[in-house]
């Protein structure tokens, strides 16, 4: 039985090209991590693949919940949260599935949290420079400007603030109230961080270096962008007068 403490979540909507790769990229890894995949119904059979990974080499290591279609990416996370909380993890992992986050950087992030103390382990691109690879220049400005817009309008000092790679420690998500959380593209991400960041939580950036997939169809889009731009405005605003939950010590 290979038991862990930290579980990897990765949404998925059509991802075959990638899915057994980026999975067998994580378990190769020296410390054992298990992996929550988020499918959206996707038609082209990547949950098959996991199912039959599952029952042929990760019976106790991988997992999958499939949705019936194409929900957004943070109530695919939420879903994994409440899975991992349910299932006793420690640490919870956010990443894609499409080698734009090195596995090789999840030991990183989980000794952040682990061995250095903080509650929220962010891999940024930002934090020392511009660390992206492959990506077209108009795609670096909107989301370099998108983050140090966010910083500037919410006050909080994190440079990546759309980072999709991060460490929860447990404590985090079981103290957001996760019902709570409004937005559904990377303004998710950007909420999920202002809201540690107001409870009181410690967070680290950790960097790493971000690359443009290779195989598959992005799923980034101007909608995705603007929700998170426009939103920002209504996060501020709320973060002036809402009451945030006190840091829960487990």
């Amino acid at each position: 039985m290979n038991t862990s403490d930290s579980i990897v979540i990765i949404p998925t909507y059509n991802e075959k090209e990638n899915i057994e790769k980026i999975i067998r990229a994580v378990f190769s890894l020296e410390k054992c991590f298990h992996i929550l995949i988020i499918d959206d119904g996707s038609p082209d059979g990547t949950a098959a693949i996991v199912h039959h990974l599952m029952e042929s080499d990760f019976p106790d290591r991988l997992f999958i919940i499939e949705r019936s279609g194409k929900l957004g990416l943070g109530t695919a996370y939420i879903t994994g949260f409440k899975w991992a909380l349910a299932h006793n993890y420690e640490y919870i992992f956010e990443m894609d599935a499409d080698f734009s986050h090195d596995p090789k950087d999840l030991p990183r992030l989980y000794a952040a949290c682990h061995d250095e103390g903080y509650d929220v382990a962010i891999g940024s691109r930002y934090v020392s420079g511009v660390n992206v690879v492959n990506w077209p220049m108009g795609r670096v400005l909107m989301s370099y400007f998108a983050s140090m817009y966010v910083r500037i309008v919410m006050g909080f000092k994190v440079h990546d603030t759309t980072a999709g790679f991060k460490c929860y420690k447990r404590r985090v998500l079981s103290t957001i109230e996760l019902d709570k959380i409004r937005f559904k593209g990377y303004g998710f991400q950007i909420e999920m961080k202002f809201t540690a960041f107001k409870i009181g939580f410690k967070i680290k950036e950790v960097p790493v270096v971000f690359v443009n997939r290779r195989e598959g169809t992005s799923k980034m889009s101007g909608g995705i962008f603007g929700e998170a731009f426009f939103g920002v405005l209504r996060m501020r605003w709320d973060g002036w007068f809402r009451k945030y939950p006190s840091i829960k010590n487990e």
